[in-house]
């Protein structure tokens, strides 16, 4: 059976007993964060170690529609994507020899 993620709360408990810092010193430093990354997303916003939150232009394509088949047009659009730093992916997976 797969190991759950670690919830919110969990998160901030584990924090705060790792730094010694409050667990309401932690959730304001996890809220400036996100309220930063959300505000800088359109340039860019790295979380070092982790990754950086990109924008990326999808161009217009064709699709089709699942319940009738028919094809339809996807207009072009802006996306924001998260790249995993290569420090965070060789955590998971060693990288290859």
């Amino acid at each position: 059976m797969a190991k759950k993620p670690l919830t919110k709360a969990q998160i901030i408990s584990t924090l705060a007993d790792d730094t010694g810092l409050s667990k309401k010193e932690i959730t304001g430093v996890l809220t400036a964060q996100t309220e930063l990354a959300y505000k800088e997303a359109k340039s860019g916003y790295t979380i070092p170690g982790l990754g950086k939150l990109v924008v990326v232009d999808r161009k217009a394509r064709q699709g089709r529609n699942p319940a009738t088949g028919e094809t339809i047009n996807i207009p072009a659009k802006k996306v924001l994507k998260f790249r995993v730093a290569k420090a965070a992916k060789d955590a998971i997976t060693p990288p290859k020899k």
